[in-house]
């Protein structure tokens, strides 16, 4: 049995804490447990786990973290292009727009980005329910609440909401971003990350977990301290105005998901190498055990080692 291991919910050091506006209570940290206990009894009765990033990996308690592979779903870079950047599109996207991929960060961010750069166009793609962040009174958005926080503070003939967009047409935008922002609590890693890195696009991340295996800044893209809407603004700023001199980075953002987290041709033979792995363990004599190796990968999270093509022995499957 392979279970698929997104994410170990803790009460110290991931998403729990992180962001001091929604403090933590006794009962969240309660609420953990429960939420944890499904997925701690799926590994007590799977042999092996696949976790998406190594830091997710990391979560789990070392016990279960030596039994799992590091292998992402994998973007179809056939699909997922470069386009042409258009002038001064800065681009934001998120499943729902709410504080656990920094919305609020963001929006608190825009009267300054607008204030530097009189002449950019916003586009924000998202939802208005809440899928990981505090739960708000029936009726009520985040959007919304920072809207009427902002009121007067944001030209919004400058700012698209365009809501959940078809897949095609959110590509499509992505192609034509000047500059796109991408910011998370430490927790799981969105797909629009790296297909944002995939079109090509100049991203500008902030420095958390795992974002930072998928971003070195000033080679791949740009970090930014999470709760720093002035140096976010600034950082967006800078990098519109020096859009051709960090053509590279765009270049080497679309090469680094090419390498590592490219679907057909990374990471889906690295999921059936995995489970024909597991297959030839299992067929083995009953009796015995047999060694599950880890699967050879890079050093940013197809990796399942430290070292980059080394295989290990880590566990035995009866």
């Amino acid at each position: 049995m392979l279970l698929y291991c997104e994410f170990f919910y803790r009460a110290q050091g991931g998403d729990m804490g992180f962001d001091a506006e929604f403090p933590t209570s006794a009962e969240k940290l309660l609420r953990l447990r429960v939420m944890n206990a499904p997925l701690l009894m799926s590994l007590d009765a799977s042999d092996w786990g696949m976790a998406t990033t190594r830091w997710q990996q990391k979560q789990f308690s070392p016990g279960y973290a030596e039994r799992m592979s590091v292998i992402h779903d994998g973007i179809d870079t056939d699909v997922v292009t470069p386009g042409k950047p258009e002038e001064e599109l800065i681009t934001y996207v998120a499943r729902n727009l709410e504080p656990y991929r920094g919305f609020h960060v963001f929006m608190r961010a825009i009267p300054e980005i607008q204030r530097r750069r009189p002449n950019a166009r916003i586009a924000i793609v998202g939802g208005d329910a809440v899928s990981y962040s505090p739960r708000l009174p029936p009726g009520q958005t985040y959007r919304e609440r920072l809207l009427r926080e902002l009121d007067g503070k944001i030209d919004l003939a400058r700012v698209s909401f365009l809501g959940r967009l078809p897949y095609k047409d959110y590509l499509a935008l992505l192609r034509r971003s000047s500059v796109h922002v991408y910011l998370t609590y430490p927790f799981v890693l969105s797909w629009s990350l790296l297909e944002a890195m995939a079109s090509g696009c100049l991203v500008i991340g902030s420095r958390t977990p795992p974002v930072e295996e998928a971003i070195e800044h000033g080679m791949n893209g740009l970090l930014t301290d999470f709760f720093g809407t002035s140096k976010l603004a600034a950082q967006v700023d800078e990098a519109l105005q020096r859009q051709d001199q960090l053509k590279p980075l765009r270049e080497a953002a679309r090469r680094t998901v090419l390498e590592r987290y490219d679907l057909k041709r990374v990471c889906l033979p690295a999921q059936r190498r995995l489970v024909e792995a597991l297959l030839e363990g299992k067929s083995a004599d009953a009796g015995a055990a047999a060694d599950i190796q880890h699967l050879p990968g890079d050093e940013a999270g197809l990796a399942v080692g430290e070292e980059h093509h080394r295989a290990r022995d880590v566990a035995r499957l009866a």
